[in-house]
């Protein structure tokens, strides 16, 4: 073997060794999701998404507004639906308005409710050909002013899986095209 080889054969070797030292842990493995809400899971039911969706004009959102609370459900169970009794928050009262039920392998989409320029919640237009789901719209009345960059308590109710707290940053609000 003349020289040449060797030199081809020892970069051969160390180029699949260096590979091999990769391993198993990527640098990806614990990026969190690109959303901008928290995320729970109690039994089988997980909360994804959660967050305030408000537009934050001055220093706060203050004591009397009403914000949107968004969020996904989903039932993990293939046999057993699941209900939202209530939500509590350490910020204000919490409406639910429309379905409350989180279907044996379906969802829950709560998004902001429809408005003046939004003529049907943005849910409802994904969801019209998805079976498994419920969507429904849901409203925050502040107790308190609160402000952009803090989390705020809610605890959610389930009937089967009880109750599950998170902390729930604010995030802005929906961007409409004209």
């Amino acid at each position: 073997m003349n020289r040449f080889n060797r030199v081809v054969t020892a970069l051969a070797v160390a180029a699949a060794l260096a590979g091999c030292g990769t391993g198993q842990i990527s640098q990806s493995a614990d990026q969190a999701p690109a959303v901008n809400g928290s995320s729970a899971t109690v039994g089988d039911l997980a909360l994804r998404d959660v967050r305030i969706q408000a537009v934050q004009t001055g220093d706060t959102l203050e004591a009397g507004q009403t914000v949107d609370l968004v969020f996904v459900a989903t039932n993990q169970s293939t046999d057993t639906g699941e209900e939202l009794t209530g939500i509590n928050s350490s910020v204000g009262k919490v409406s639910v308005i429309g379905s409350r039920s989180v279907p044996a392998g379906g969802v829950l989409v709560v998004s902001a409710p429809a408005g003046p320029d939004l003529p049907t919640a943005p849910a409802s237009k994904a969801l019209s050909e998805v079976s498994n789901a419920g969507t429904a719209a849901a409203t925050v009345t502040l107790d308190k002013a609160i402000s952009n960059g803090l989390t705020y308590d809610f605890t959610f109710d389930f009937k089967n899986a009880g109750p599950v707290r998170l902390a729930v940053p604010i995030s802005a609000g929906v961007l409409l095209h004209h």
